[in-house]
């Protein structure tokens, strides 16, 4: 088996364009997944704890 840590220091391969613009495609479409749920399940637990404080101060005022 090679080491890989002696291909550390080893100057950069130039990589296909295709390959680069498809990792990039890839990248950015799993950045905007990300976003989405992020807004998504941040707008769920506001919302949860915005009822549950309504909540608690209605009973309080009752």
């Amino acid at each position: 088996m090679d080491n890989p840590f002696k291909h550390i220091n080893q100057p950069l391969k130039e990589v296909p364009q295709e390959l680069k613009s498809k990792v990039m495609s890839d990248i950015a479409m799993a950045k905007l997944i990300m976003d989405l749920a992020a807004l998504f399940s941040y707008n769920f637990s506001h919302v949860i704890e915005t009822v549950i404080s309504k909540r608690n101060n209605n009973n309080k005022n009752t």
